[in-house]
């Protein structure tokens, strides 16, 4: 295949590699492009759209994370074949509806999850993957150690230290595909009867991968410092599950008071643990970073998590944690048939990329790019009236809380009729919510400015709201 007659609207507001991506995977599902197709190579794509490279590739990795294509080496891309069911069901869907040409019916998804990918450095992994795949780098296809390579750990121990303050040398960190490794470790490394705490509201897949592991996750409350200590103590947990420096959803900075009473909390007992989640530290707008929980824990009792989803890509499924001793000492004497879990390869692109400077400029870069979102959204909702704004100046999404005498359910319903996705707040909590004004989720990571503006006013009209000032 050649080419692709691909429509790009470069002024409705959609960035152009979901355009490509989002036609070729319906392309995919009606069969227009077979099984076993090559698709176009991404030089001859951008040429004939007129567009980056880097457009064309995302597009790709999209479709490829998503299982629709494969990546053959020295090949290209190709289609994967899909059941015949899926495809034939999806496209039904398509043909008896009257008002939409895409499967998904949103227009504009405030999500919270998900990254900026249109400035990706793909021609600096470019270069990185010359430099990997050379006769010098054959090593990288035997098994390694069960804790990560020794290179990327070196350099995230710096990294740790210098932008967090978390005191850790590579033989306390271990690198897992994702959160969900890490949290399995941790239990392996445990008492079998050990009950988990859990902030509530909390993020539901960490809740769900932990009750998969066992039924005592026990939900603890919040008040305006985080969680509350007294609700903790009621619990009767082993270890907490805590989001201090952004508590996610809602966006509550620990102070050093209350973080200070749960070291104390966790020193009091001799296996009690926190585990810090400091999933998107990287992104603050206002004031210094703040330091992570460990960095000041003298007792060794905090497990310092992190991840690469937010700050990189999720594609390459990349966290890590620093292990106290003791949890370390176990870790390498219990798991002696657990070999590690991420790409050798993959960790040795950021290994390289981290150690050539090239992943700390990323992170200014895409700093600079959700600020200049987050200030946009932010200049947007000045004009309306009767709302209250939290979580902003750091992460990837803010907090609405809305009075206007709908329910969340109503807010909702009202923007998906509109074309626009919103997250309602209650969704978070286990167990209910109560007395709280209605509150939507709402994230700009993977919109553009104009999309942003479009949707709010969208949202603006469908729930009334009124002109601040008015």
């Amino acid at each position: 295949m050649k080419e692709l007659a691909v429509f790009i609207n470069q002024s409705g507001g959609v960035p152009v590699y979901e355009q490509i991506y989002e036609f070729i995977k319906r392309e995919i599902r009606k069969g227009n492009i077979k099984t076993g197709e090559r698709l176009p190579s991404t030089r001859n794509m951008s040429s004939y759209l007129q567009v980056s490279r880097s457009t064309v590739l995302a597009s790709y990795e999209q479709l490829l994370a998503e299982g629709y294509i494969e990546a053959r080496e020295r090949k290209g891309y190709y289609v994967i074949e899909i059941e015949k069911d899926f495809a034939g069901n999806q496209e039904n869907t398509i043909n008896n509806s009257k008002d939409t040409v895409y499967i998904n019916p949103y227009t504009i998804d405030f999500s919270p999850n998900g990254i900026e990918t249109e400035h990706f450095p793909v021609n600096e992994w470019r270069k990185i993957s010359k430099n990997i795949f050379t006769d010098e780098m054959k090593n990288l296809f035997n098994s390694g150690d069960k804790r990560g390579d020794d290179g990327l750990r070196e350099q995230l121990a710096v990294f740790l230290q210098k932008s967090r303050g978390v005191k850790a040398d590579k033989s306390r960190i271990i690198l897992g595909a994702g959160n969900e490794n890490l949290l399995m470790l941790i239990k392996l490394l445990l008492p079998g009867n050990v009950i988990f705490a859990v902030e509530n509201p909390v993020y539901k897949k960490s809740y769900d991968i932990l009750r998969n592991f066992t039924d005592n996750v026990i939900p603890v409350g919040l008040d305006k410092d985080g969680l509350s200590v007294k609700e903790l103590e009621k619990s009767n947990a082993d270890v907490a599950y805590l989001t201090p420096s952004h508590q996610y959803p809602l966006g509550i900075v620990m102070g050093i008071k209350r973080r200070v009473e749960l070291l104390n909390w966790a020193s009091r007992k001799e296996d009690r643990y926190i585990i810090e989640d400091d999933y998107d530290s990287e992104f603050r707008y206002k004031g210094r970073p703040i330091p992570s929980l460990q960095s000041i824990d003298n007792g060794e009792k905090v497990i310092y998590m992190g991840t690469f989803s937010k700050s990189v890509t999720p594609a390459i499924r990349m966290s890590y944690m620093v292990l106290p001793k003791k949890l370390m000492d176990i870790y390498m004497k219990k798991t002696s048939y657990i070999g590690n879990t991420v790409s050798r390869i993959d960790q040795k692109y950021m290994e390289i990329f981290m150690k050539n400077g090239g992943f700390e400029r990323h992170l200014n870069r895409m700093r600079t790019i959700y600020k200049a979102k987050h200030d946009v959204m932010l200049n947007e909702l000045k004009t309306w009236k009767n709302i209250n704004i939290s979580g902003e100046n750091a992460g990837v999404h803010i907090i609405l809380e809305i009075n206007n005498n709908m329910t969340e359910k109503e807010l909702v319903k009202r923007a998906a009729e509109e074309g626009v996705k919103v997250y309602p707040l209650s969704d978070y909590y286990i167990g209910g919510i109560n007395n709280r004004l209605p509150g939507i989720i709402i994230g700009y990571s993977k919109l553009c400015s104009e999309k942003i503006i479009n949707g709010l006013r969208i949202l603006k009209k469908v729930w009334k709201i009124e002109e601040a000032g008015a």
